[in-house]
């Protein structure tokens, strides 16, 4: 099922979303140049979420303060990691939901706001994701906690908004209505496919089927709560 759009009428354009969208995917395109010429593995390791190296940095600064250096440049992660993506199908499911439920969500918040929960989001889901699994040595990446937040925001908001809604059986395509709540579910149903089309990205790939992949869903949560605190 394929999310189109929604019968709600927006007062000005989506800039911060068109600029979200647009980052993902200048950033998409740059690691698929780097796939090509064999870097793509140190790219993503330097840059994704490793909990392990995240967790080993904050110990060895416990008895070497010059290590702080090496523990705020693998935080820095929890910002730039949401803006990589390991697969076709992660970033076109994810830019698809952010196309269709962020440009409403920006438009009730208005940009400082809308911004600030897509990234506290995203960086607040992936500190959950080393607390879980601190011992994880395959890279985290992707936008699945931001955009859980939005379609928790926009749940929230707008439940029972109709969203237009493709549903395709091989060559036909049925056009239909479905109450935004319904999408809580397929988002993480989906997550499952989230492997077609995978890059390759050395030694051992990314996101891999663990615990801390799926605490995303606390980004569901904080999306919920910033727009209960907004009312």
């Amino acid at each position: 099922m394929i999310p189109i759009s929604d019968n709600i009428r927006t007062r000005s354009k989506p800039i911060i979303n068109y600029w979200l969208i647009g980052i993902n995917i200048a950033v998409f395109l740059w690691e698929l140049k780097l796939e090509l010429s064999g870097e793509l593995g140190y790219f993503v390791s330097s840059w994704g979420i490793i909990p392990a190296q995240i967790n080993g940095a904050i110990t060895n600064a416990l008895f070497n303060p010059a290590a702080w250096i090496v523990v705020f440049w693998r935080l820095f992660s929890l910002l730039f990691g949401m803006f990589l993506h390991g697969s076709f199908s992660q970033i076109l499911g994810n830019l698809l939901f952010l196309w269709v439920f962020g440009k409403t969500v920006e438009n009730f918040l208005g940009t400082r706001q809308y911004l600030t929960l897509y990234l506290a989001a995203g960086i607040l889901t992936g500190i959950a994701q080393i607390l879980v699994e601190p011992n994880l040595t395959v890279p985290i990446i992707g936008a699945n906690g931001a955009i859980a937040a939005i379609i928790g925001a926009y749940v929230m908001k707008f439940p029972q908004t109709k969203i237009d809604t493709i549903l395709p059986l091989i060559i036909v395509y049925i056009p239909i209505e479905l109450p935004a709540f319904f999408y809580v579910f397929w988002w993480f149903i989906q997550q499952l496919f989230y492997g077609i089309g995978s890059l390759n990205i050395p030694p051992a790939g990314v996101n891999a089927p663990s615990i801390a992949y799926w605490t995303q869903l606390i980004g569901l949560f904080i999306g919920m709560a910033f727009i209960r605190l907004k009312r």
